[in-house]
């Protein structure tokens, strides 16, 4: 077996843990022809997002509030690729999937946006379109086409 191509980098100098990650294999619908009914090209990683210690703590507070909706068994994410015909493809896929997913999950939060106010020319056009748009719309009525 040709060795994965990690270290798969989730941020900064954090990586996926290839000790923490759990690998299964399954038949994979998709393409292969009749190759796909006797190997297990279907690849599924797993990682304990709870139990992690190679996460900052922040970082794994954040990914669990934020992918809890995708968390199974109290705190393990779970990824699958099937969709290449070699089990080590869909290996590359399914880590870089799973260390792009936890890089977003685990990003700080965007900046407060703070409320403009609105410039008066803005709104003065904005008032002025409106205006031509119910006179052009008026002018279909034909009203006083006696």
């Amino acid at each position: 077996m040709e060795p994965m191509s990690g270290p798969y980098l989730i941020r900064g100098s954090v990586s996926l843990p290839e000790a923490e990650l759990t690998w299964r294999f399954s038949r994979s619908s998709g393409p292969g022809g009749q190759h796909v009914n006797t190997s297990d090209s279907r690849a599924e990683l797993r990682f304990d997002l709870a139990a992690t210690s190679a996460l900052p703590e922040v970082w794994k507070r954040r990914a669990l509030e934020r992918l809890a909706d995708r968390l199974v068994d109290g705190g393990v994410l779970v990824v699958r690729a099937g969709e290449h015909r070699s089990q080590w493809r869909n290996r590359e896929t399914a880590a870089v999937r799973m260390a792009a997913l936890l890089a977003e999950a685990t990003a700080p939060p965007p900046p407060p946006r703070r409320a403009k106010k609105v410039p008066r020319g803005i709104n003065e056009r904005r008032l002025r379109q409106k205006k031509q748009r119910g006179d052009l719309k008026r002018g279909r009525t034909g009203r006083g086409w006696d």
